[in-house]
C-alpha cells in the first residue's frame, strides 16, 4: 500500500465510519478497487483509532463527565450495550474474519443497510433521554452494533435506528451510538493485538499509517457534525439511496462482470 492509497482510505474511513452508509463495507470495497492485495488488518485498525480521535474531540464533554463519575446512569448504558456486542464479536470472529477477507456478501450487506436506512426514518417520534432510557435498551442497541460487524452492515446507521426503534431522542441515539463505538473500537484492537503482532505492518510504511490515522481523525470529525446535523433535520433516509445504488453496483459486479469481485 503506497501513501496516496493510504490517505485515500483514511479519507474514506473518516467519512463512511460515521455516515451510516458501512466504513467496512467501504474499506472491502475500495481495497479491491484500488488494487490493495496484501493484508490490511494492522492499517484497518490504524485508520479505526483515528476514527475513534475523532469520537473523543467531538464528545469530550461526555467522556470527562464519565471519568468524573464513572457510576453514573450514562456509562452504566454504555456497558449494558458493549457486553452483547463483545460477545457477537467473540463467537463470530472466524465467521466475520472470513467474510472480510472474501467480500461475497458485501451487495446484500449494503442492500441490508438501505433498508435499514429508508424505514429508520418512521421510528423517529423517540422520547427517552438517559434517564428514561433501560438497560434492556441499551443492551437491545449492542445487539444491533454487533450485527453491524458485518462487512457492508452500518454501525451507525444500525445502532441509531436500533435506537430510534427503543424509542430514544434523535439527539440520544446519535451520542449515544457514537459513545457506544469507543470501548467497541478499543477493544477489537486489544482482541486484535496478537494478529496484528503477528502481521506486523507488510510492505507498509510508517508515513502509510500516520497519513491513514490523521485523514481518518480529521474526515471522521466533520463526518460526525455534519451527520447529526442530517438526522436532526431528519434526512436520515436520504443515505438510503446512495447504499442502495452502491449494493446494486456490488451485486452487478459480483454476479456479472466481476471486474473487481
Amino acid at each position: 500500500m503506497n501513501l496516496i492509497q493510504a490517505i485515500l482510505l483514511g479519507i474514506i474511513q473518516g467519512i463512511t465510519e460515521f455516515l451510516p452508509i458501512s466504513s467496512s463495507g467501504h474499506l472491502v470495497l475500495f481495497q479491491k478497487i484500488l488494487g490493495v492485495t496484501e493484508p490490511t488488518l494492522t492499517f484497518d485498525i490504524v485508520v479505526h483509532l483515528g476514527t475513534l480521535v475523532a469520537v473523543i474531540a467531538v464528545f469530550w464533554k461526555d467522556i470527562v463527565s464519565i471519568l468524573r463519575k464513572p457510576f453514573q446512569k450514562l456509562t452504566l448504558l454504555l456497558i449494558a450495550g458493549t457486553i452483547p456486542t463483545g460477545i457477537i464479536g467473540v463467537v463470530f470472529k472466524d465467521f466475520f474474519e472470513e467474510l472480510f477477507a472474501s467480500g461475497k456478501t458485501l451487495g446484500f450487506e449494503f442492500l441490508v443497510t438501505g433498508l435499514v436506512l429508508f424505514f429508520a426514518e418512521n421510528l423517529s417520534r423517540g422520547y427517552k433521554d438517559v434517564e428514561e432510557t433501560t438497560y434492556l435498551d441499551a443492551a437491545f442497541v449492542g445487539v444491533m452494533q454487533g450485527a453491524a460487524i458485518l462487512p457492508a452492515v452500518s454501525r451507525s446507521g444500525l445502532t441509531i435506528s436500533g435506537a430510534l426503534f427503543r424509542n430514544m431522542d434523535k439527539d440520544f441515539a446519535a451520542r449515544f451510538s457514537f459513545l457506544l463505538s469507543i470501548p467497541a473500537i478499543l477493544g477489537a484492537a486489544v482482541f486484535d493485538m496478537k494478529d496484528i503482532l503477528e502481521a506486523g505492518v507488510g510492505n507498509l510504511y510508517p508515513a502509510s499509517l500516520g497519513a491513514g490515522f490523521i485523514f481518518a481523525a480529521i474526515f471522521g470529525y466533520i463526518s460526525i457534525k455534519y451527520f447529526i446535523g442530517m438526522l436532526k433535520k431528519g434526512k436520515m433516509r436520504v443515505f438510503s439511496y446512495y447504499v442502495f445504488v452502491i449494493a446494486a453496483l456490488v451485486l452487478i459486479d459480483q454476479y456479472l462482470t466481476h471486474i473487481f469481485f
